[in-house]
């Protein structure tokens, strides 16, 4: 029984580390934290600037058509990888599994392509 204990030794050291951490770090703003803030200081800014419009605008199609983008190409890296590696386990049906799941992302990325989100004026 006593060597099954050590066995999760680093488990558990692993978790006292990261509560450590996780104490320290969201006990740190009330220790560091400026007590008399001066109003300059705690005013919104935009990327340095002052706010010059309403949060709550709406924003260009584009960017959305880019985050979609991304996450077609962040999925298809995503599963490919791991796909590669198993290649020779997977068989047949992994292959054609595969073949559906990148066409449904060509189909996404032709969508992409022809709203326009890949040209920036």
């Amino acid at each position: 029984m006593n060597q099954f204990l050590l066995d999760y030794l680093p488990i558990v050291v692993f978790l006292g580390v990261c509560l450590g951490i996780g104490i320290a770090l969201m006990s740190a703003p009330f220790l560091i934290a400026v007590r008399n803030p001066d109003p300059e200081k705690v005013s919104a800014y935009e990327c340095g600037f002052n706010a010059f419009d309403d949060a709550r605008m709406k924003f260009d199609v584009r960017f959305y058509l880019v985050s979609i983008l991304f996450i077609i190409f962040d999925l298809e890296i995503a599963f490919l990888f791991p796909w590669a590696v198993a290649f020779k386990e997977v068989g047949i049906y992994g292959f054609w599994s595969m073949m559906i799941f990148l066409a449904v992302l060509t189909i996404g990325f032709v969508y992409e392509w022809k709203k326009g989100a890949l040209e920036w004026d």
